[in-house]
């Protein structure tokens, strides 16, 4: 049956449209398309343990893709430091860092050490210490920073056990999706993509990484994001 990769995250759009693309390319034996639809919760670390035991089961993954989080969902994103309180921070950083976090912690184990594998988590250019010029969106710009630096230690760790693993962060730009749809408004009609559209970008951009790119942050386009 060949090799598995995984999404988690498969009922988002982003989402959807890799695993769809991971499964029409072939290139898999079988992809497992995890979400809370699957009973996997990124909040409850048991769903992620028993996703990871069902997983290897069958073929070895060599993809693992997380293609969770969240940015709003009733909690609109902060304008000021005044603004924030403990239940929005803790909330994304629930989510968006300790979530993929326990999702390497379980599935990571599973990968293979004599040939390439890949972990990517979709990050974004806000989550950047070092391109942020704007301060506000707190919550999600502090959650994300802590994803980078949790994908940052998981390379360092892996590029010791597992040399041909390659551990990434992917900005996805603005796609037409739930999680953007409050903030497309001025978003030039050629930099807000279709979830298709996006998938297919990231997943170029994941082809042509190697060990040497393990633990950085990548656009859509392939440009390293400064930490």
């Amino acid at each position: 049956m060949g090799e598995a990769a995984v999404v988690i995250g498969a009922s988002g759009g982003i989402g959807a449209a890799v695993t769809a693309q991971l499964r029409a390319s072939g290139r898999f034996g079988v992809v497992h398309a995890l979400s809370r639809g699957t009973s996997l919760d990124l909040e409850d670390e048991t769903t992620i343990a028993a996703a990871a035991g069902r997983v290897a089961d069958g073929p070895i993954p060599t993809l693992i893709f997380v293609a969770t989080g969240v940015l709003h969902d009733g909690l609109t994103p902060e304008r000021s430091y005044r603004s924030m309180t403990a239940d929005h921070l803790l909330r994304d950083y629930r989510i968006n860092a300790v979530g993929p976090a326990l999702v390497a912690r379980h599935f990571v184990p599973l990968f293979p050490r004599d040939r390439r594998a890949v972990f990517a988590a979709l990050s974004a250019r806000v989550g950047s210490i070092g391109d942020n010029r704007l301060g506000g969106w707190h919550a999600y710009r502090a959650s994300k920073a802590a994803l980078n630096m949790i994908l940052r230690n998981l390379a360092v760790e892996l590029a010791r056990s597992h040399p041909q693993a390659v551990v990434a962060g992917l900005h996805p730009g603005t796609v037409r999706t739930d999680l953007s749809a409050p903030f497309q408004k001025g978003v030039p009609a050629g930099r807000l993509f279709t979830p298709d559209v996006s998938a297919t970008r990231l997943l170029t951009v994941i082809d042509g990484l190697g060990p040497a790119d393990s633990g950085g942050v990548f656009a859509w386009d392939g440009a390293r994001i400064p930490e």
